[in-house]
């Protein structure tokens, strides 16, 4: 979610409510995440509100890990959330929120699958000597390996290797790094699957063969 982001509409969580779905969506306007999941609810149409960050970092406190079930009830301002405990109550964004289905990348052709653990330590290594205002990295991606580089208006470089599974051609893409060790911190299986168009074209990732989660980083120029 975007903080104080003028497309106020951004500084929020998107819930959309379809019938057997329900699916959140966040962005930045630099990166995406979006998380589907089947639910037992039926909808004439579907339904969309968006809840304000405040209230998303405050229900996802509430929430624990228990299987009680929660209900929600939508108003065309507020939205409240029940559980045996608790009952908050939110209001919401009055606006628009992007066509994210335009935003995810669905033409990508190179795929390349890594240890996710490896590859969150080896960017947060090379993250140190990067630009601190942009923190972008370069990476070259080639058969079998991914070289991830970073340098600094100091002159300083680090460079760092890492076997990956691709079979793809070479090419050569930037990204704030920040961005790629939120995603790998979240991700829940051993393993990462990055697939990317061009180094123009942002980069999808989620877990191997895909799960209910996606995000999307736009790339940098660099």
């Amino acid at each position: 979610m975007a903080q104080q982001d003028v497309r106020y509409y951004l500084n929020g969580l998107l819930l959309e409510i379809q019938t057997n779905l329900l699916r959140a969506v966040a962005t930045d306007g630099h990166r995406l995440a979006m998380c589907s999941r089947s639910v037992e609810v039926v909808v004439e149409q579907s339904q969309k509100l968006i809840v304000p960050r405040k209230g998303i970092l405050e229900l996802s406190r509430l929430l624990d890990d228990s299987d009680e079930p929660v209900s929600l009830t939508l108003g065309s301002t507020h939205v409240r959330v029940h559980t045996g405990d608790f009952t908050f109550t939110s209001k919401l964004i009055d606006g628009k929120f992007p066509d994210y289905e335009r935003v995810v990348p669905r033409n990508g052709d190179k795929v390349l699958l890594a240890e996710r653990a490896d590859l969150r330590q080896m960017l947060s290594r090379t993250a140190i000597l990067s630009n601190e205002k942009y923190r972008g990295v370069r990476l070259y991606l080639e058969p079998g390996n991914l070289k991830v580089m970073a340098n600094n208006p100091e002159q300083e470089e680090a460079e760092e290797n890492i076997a990956v599974e691709y079979n793809g051609a070479a090419m050569e893409i930037g990204f704030n790094v920040g961005y790629l060790v939120d995603v790998l911190s979240v991700l829940n299986e051993d393993r990462m699957q990055m697939t990317l168009a061009n180094s123009n074209s942002s980069a999808l990732m989620e877990e191997p063969g895909g799960g209910d989660a996606l995000y999307v980083v736009m790339p940098m120029r660099l």
